[in-house]
């Protein structure tokens, strides 16, 4: 900007340098192509100009020098000379485009947390829920949000009096029932959502949400503040106790009878239901090189494809996983007590393993599902890996759908550079 106030001398200056690094380029680019009178013109002409930079000539005659030089470059530039701006803008970034890719697939890549399988470590998609209007931020609030941690914001208003139902059928994503619809993302993108109804009286809202939302915590916190049991034990003390809602409700099929977890909140047509922002996964940094020369380390935050995990293909194809390396080729492992066991040892590595066996600092503890299940031991084959997530009780990981070849690594976390929370800076 302060090229706004720089003398005439000092621009015109630069304007010869300009002049004088397009020259060059036509030499290096167009030596086998021009005469010998044409290269010595060049030269020649380029030569007054640097001679007059080094004499600190005044502005008058550092033009008379520039227009030499340029009815020389009209004449010899070929594609070179004249050149609009656009042609230039086009070819940065072009380059840019390329070093960009070239950074991206051999040295560091950016990722993005979709889901909360490694929280508390790193967080995926989260919900900021807002008790009631009052609580919900101004315009301005709601900008400096979005930008500081991505937020977006979901409201909804209840469409008749009487109590907030949540209908139950979820379809492994979750417990609440939902349908998977086409959306946006960023307005422009097309991407999956989920589309929830939720009911009040015979009547329903609806409230769309990305498809890798976690949005039974939302339902929970908004709906049952205080009670910090998963939405699933929640429901199976409410359908134990014969508490949960039956009724009749319209769908694409015709009349069917549904179930719904009752809430208890009873509100009157036009209030706030619910209202929540949805605050963007943590982005990160990973780092390509190292695995090229070292081993992975089990405790290592791991990135891998999935290609070749036969269950992950099928659901997804090949997508870009993170979660914590626990088990190495030959390694024996087994979780008991919330503790992850390796070749009969509590596993050591990572903060996340002790905090896991102890369930401090909100770190749930290894579940023995899957693979696991009933204290079972499972093996590590040669060039395999074991990934397990952090968040054991809401991951999809290792137990489930086994190792990951070693083939198909990819690299380690390295810097979060967004959101701007208190995690902003080295990955764990």
């Amino acid at each position: 900007m302060f090229g706004l106030f720089a003398s005439q001398l000092r621009k015109t200056r630069s304007l010869a340098n300009d002049w004088l690094e397009l020259a060059q380029k036509v030499v290096n680019y167009r030596r086998d192509v021009l005469s010998a009178a044409d290269l010595a013109a060049l030269g020649t002409a380029s030569g007054q100009v640097r001679q007059l930079l080094r004499e600190r000539a005044d502005t008058a005659k550092l033009k008379l020098g520039i227009d030499a030089l340029e009815l020389v470059l009209r004449r010899t530039g070929g594609p070179h000379y004249p050149k609009s701006s656009l042609v230039e803008n086009v070819e940065f970034f072009l380059v840019a485009a390329i070093v960009i890719l070239g950074l991206r697939s051999f040295y560091v890549q950016p990722f993005k947390i979709p889901t909360n399988s490694m929280w508390p470590s790193y967080y995926g998609m989260t919900g900021q829920i807002y008790a009631s209007k009052a609580e919900e931020p101004s315009a301005l609030g709601k900008v400096m949000g979005f930008l500081a941690v991505g937020a977006s914001p979901r409201r909804v208003d209840a469409p008749e009096s009487g109590e907030v139902l949540l209908p139950l059928g979820g379809n492994g994503r979750g417990l609440i029932s939902f349908t998977e619809v086409a959306g946006r993302s960023w307005l422009v993108l097309p991407a999956r959502q989920r589309e929830y109804r939720i009911f009040v009286g015979n009547r329903a809202a609806l409230v769309r949400v990305p498809l890798d939302f976690d949005m039974d915590w939302v339902l929970r916190d908004t709906f049952f503040p205080g009670d910090k049991r998963p939405l699933g034990e929640i429901m199976n003390a409410e359908r134990l106790a014969g508490r949960l809602a039956e009724a009749s409700i319209a769908t694409a099929a015709g009349p069917q009878r549904a179930y719904f977890l009752r809430t208890g909140k009873m509100v009157k047509a036009g209030e706030r239901v619910l209202s929540f922002d949805i605050l963007t996964g943590d982005q990160l940094f990973v780092d390509r090189m190292s695995y090229h020369f070292v081993r992975p380390k089990v405790g290592d935050g791991f990135v891998f494809r999935t290609g070749n995990i036969p269950d992950l293909a099928r659901m997804g194809g090949d997508q870009y996983y993170i979660k914590r390396l626990v088990g190495l080729p030959g390694d024996t492992l087994r979780i008991a007590d919330f503790t992850l066991y390796r070749n009969g040892a509590p596993i050591t590595g990572a903060p996340a393993f002790d905090k896991n066996a102890h369930q401090a600092e909100r770190y749930v503890g290894y579940r023995n599902e899957g693979a696991f299940r009933r204290g079972a031991e499972v093996t590590i084959g040669e060039h395999q890996y074991m990934a397990m997530g952090d968040n054991s009780a809401n991951s999809l990981d290792g137990r489930y759908w086994g190792t990951v070849p070693a083939k198909d690594t990819v690299g380690r976390p390295l810097f979060i550079y967004y959101p701007f929370t208190k995690r902003w800076g080295p990955a764990p």
